[in-house]
């Protein structure tokens, strides 16, 4: 009788706070590796095979989950591969205001940034469960009351599945005590190359609205059409706007009622595509102009924009904005928020 090959490995990388960390590497019948952490409930690589055959490790990361703890510290890490929360982009002021109570954020010069001082990216999550039959890792999270500012005890879990027909799907869900706000989402940097810059890369979103933000990033209301407009991916184009136009760092909306998926990427050099397909209502796209001089994976180095992240989301900073989708969630409402990237090979381009 055959004996089913094990798909999901698991090892130990240490102790961080008095709790075990792990890395757990789920492989599918393509050939295809993802590798997760349960520090910040990060991916650390995905590796994808080329159309020719070889292997490319799509994510930016580092050798070691020491790293990722090192470069936490500070955020000097800009968050790689990890999760984010409670509040994923920017929320202007200093508090949060609920039910008409406030709640003090922790903030740097009137801006509150991913989740705060200590966000779910610094934190080091349990494992909750191991799924061999269905490809997937859980990790989960207790926040618990007043947590950097926010309200309730939140119970939080993120699954990560790797697929066979090389599909990466990330979920969230949380439920909390009292009535608060949430706002998550992963912080990956893509390369399809897996080195290099992603200025040759071709993207394409179904975003029709683009956020206008102030001088801090922070989100005015205003919402604008992409068209005429460096915004403007509706049609497939060459990221190598990047070099005249600068980085993005920019909230982009969704168009509505869309049943098929929401933004494509694709590199020529390697033939991968990623398309993405998501519940959530917007992304913030950020394309770094370069990173510190990090020693990232088997010493693989970067240019100039050698990174995308897609941080699929709500709107940043809903809770000062009745006119955006909110953010809350009720006393024991279940959230929920999923995203698949879907991995292809174009190997006639």
């Amino acid at each position: 009788m055959e004996t089913k090959q094990r798909r999901i490995k698991q090892k130990s990388s240490g102790f961080y706070t008095n709790k075990e960390l792990f890395v757990f590497s789920i492989k599918n019948k393509n050939g295809a590796r993802l590798r997760i952490t349960n520090f910040a409930a990060s991916i650390l690589s995905l590796e994808i095979l080329d159309k020719q055959g070889s292997r490319v490790n799509v994510v930016l990361g580092f050798d070691s989950v020491d790293q990722y703890v090192d470069t936490s510290k500070g955020k000097v890490s800009r968050y790689l591969g990890a999760s984010i929360g409670r509040y994923a982009g920017r929320i202007s002021g200093e508090k949060l205001t609920i039910n008409n109570k406030e709640y003090p954020l922790y903030h740097d010069d009137e801006v509150h940034l991913h989740g705060g001082k200590y966000g779910f990216d610094e934190k080091v999550w349990d494992v909750a469960y191991v799924d061999e039959d269905n490809q997937s890792v859980t990790f989960s999270y207790y926040s618990e009351h007043l947590e950097e500012g926010y309200p309730g005890n939140l119970r939080v879990e993120v699954m990560y599945q790797l697929t066979d027909d090389n599909k990466l799907n990330i979920k969230y869900t949380a439920v909390s005590d009292q009535d608060t706000v949430l706002n998550l989402t992963n912080h990956a940097y893509y390369n399809l190359n897996g080195e290099g810059s992603v200025c040759d890369h071709i993207l394409q979103l179904h975003c029709d609205r683009y956020l206008e933000v102030d001088d801090k990033n922070i989100p005015t209301g205003k919402v604008h059409k992409v068209v005429d407009t460096r915004f403007d991916y509706r049609e497939e184009r060459a990221l190598s706007s990047l070099q005249k136009d600068g980085i993005l760092d920019d909230t982009m909306i969704f168009e509505a009622h869309r049943n098929t998926f929401q933004g494509v990427i694709f590199s020529p050099l390697t033939g991968i595509r990623m398309q993405i397909k998501t519940n959530q209502p917007a992304v913030v796209i950020y394309t770094p102009e370069k990173f510190a001089d990090w020693n990232f994976r088997k010493g693989k180095t970067y240019d100039k924009f050698p990174a995308i992240c897609f941080e699929t989301q709500n709107y940043p900073d809903a809770p000062n904005h009745s006119h955006f989708p909110s953010s809350e969630v009720k006393a024991n409402e279940r959230y929920e928020n999923y995203t698949s990237f879907i991995f292809d090979v174009l190997s006639d381009q």
